[in-house]
């Protein structure tokens, strides 16, 4: 089996049903297609749990996905979102697997993930997890809409596990942060 990382060019095509040869860029560019269930304005390439495209000798593409935390109830619908671009894109040839390790983490989003999150109302993660001092101190998460970070914490748990439910103190809107996982 032959490993193949975003921005690799492979020397060969990828080939799903013999009918549609696709190279490694493609199938990377169409999973960025695949829209992240409960964050519709994320790609599952900008969460960051699309790990690697592999092809295998028989042919078949195989993707490794990360879910988000253990028992997150989006994994299987991202599964079947990921199964449905594939087949309309004519690739019959696949499989999906989970790459349980490393876990992913909030770090993992990418930056332009994190301007989409933004941009949509939800404040994006402010620390790295690798960095854990900031777990055991105060917040100070800005508000998406007016920027000011005279915010406070309404739940620490918003429409998914992975948010909480903030309020600004300064416009009096309402938001959620993605949690630093």
């Amino acid at each position: 089996m032959v490993t193949l990382r975003k921005g690799d060019s492979p020397h060969f095509p990828v080939s799903g049903n013999g009918d549609c040869p696709l190279f490694e860029q493609s199938v990377w560019d169409l999973l960025a297609t695949v829209l992240d269930p409960e964050i519709p304005v994320l790609s599952i390439v900008d969460l960051g749990i699309v790990r690697s495209v592999q092809v295998a000798a028989d042919g078949a593409v195989e993707i490794g996905v990360s879910p988000t935390y253990s028992g997150c109830p989006a994994t299987e619908v991202i599964r079947a979102h990921i199964a449905q671009a594939l087949e309309q894109s004519g690739i019959t040839g696949y499989r999906v697997r989970d790459v349980l390790s490393p876990p992913w983490s909030s770090d993992w989003i990418t930056a332009a993930g994190r301007e989409k999150l933004l941009a949509y109302g939800i404040a994006p993660p402010e620390h790295s997890v690798s960095k854990p001092p900031h777990l055991i101190s105060a917040l100070h998460i800005a508000c998406p809409r007016c920027k000011s970070e005279h915010t406070e914490l309404v739940s620490e748990f918003g429409s998914t596990p992975c948010k909480s439910l903030r309020r600004c103190r300064s416009c009096l809107e309402p938001f959620e942060h993605f949690k630093c996982i």
